[in-house]
């Protein structure tokens, strides 16, 4: 997975309805936040599903290209449309929920194209590790 898809997937849902402001707070809101991934499956098909429960923040000042994020996500309401990968995902194997419930993402920096923003960077925290 890319440690900023994540955060981009959550930001970019944010900045598509945000007001022009200069310098802005937003709270994730999860009924409008799709964060989402893919998993290569032995490169024969790709695997996608996302997480319904997040929350988290967004800081974007556009006129200084900067920004920040801080997004959980619960890792055990990760969801790909079949319940039984879902429980493996879940499971030690991978995710370990029951031991670590939660990942984090936390920015490190905002990419800007002209006035929009590009890709978001950062550290992803899973089981207990964290990692650019």
């Amino acid at each position: 997975m890319r440690k900023s898809l994540f955060a981009l997937a959550a930001a970019a849902t944010l900045f598509a309805g945000a007001a022009q402001a200069q310098s802005a707070n937003y709270a994730i809101d999860p009924t409008h936040t799709f964060a989402s991934f893919e998993i290569s499956h032995f490169g024969a098909a790709v695997n996608r599903g996302r997480f319904d429960k997040k929350e988290g923040t967004v800081q974007l000042d556009k006129a200084g290209k900067s920004g920040k994020a801080e997004i959980t996500f619960d890792v055990t309401s990760v969801n790909t449309g079949t319940p039984a990968f879902d429980k493996h995902l879940q499971s030690a194997d991978l995710f370990d929920a029951a031991k670590h419930p939660t990942m984090k993402f936390v920015s490190s920096k905002f990419v800007f194209n002209g006035d929009k923003v590009a890709s978001v960077e950062g550290q992803l925290t899973l089981l207990g590790k964290t990692a650019p």
